[in-house]
């Protein structure tokens, strides 16, 4: 079994295989982890919504959104 470091560094090795130096390091600072207290930050807008209110937005979605993934990585 692997540990967790072979398999980060397995990883590593396979982006800059497939990608080079320059496009994985792009493609690592896209997934940054963000600033800020999630769980606090969620709870100053969801503790003001009801169930319904939150069912009501998901229903006025558009159903299919096939573009959510097309974004270019800068």
């Amino acid at each position: 079994m692997k540990t967790q470091h072979e398999i980060i560094q397995q990883g590593y090795d396979a982006l800059i295989n497939s990608l080079g130096v320059v496009d994985t390091i792009r493609f690592i600072r896209y997934f940054s982890p963000g600033k800020g207290d999630y769980t606090q930050e969620r709870h100053q807008w969801l503790d003001e919504k009801t169930l319904a209110n939150v069912l009501l937005e998901m229903n006025e979605l558009p159903e299919d959104d096939t573009n959510q993934y097309d974004e270019i990585i800068e």
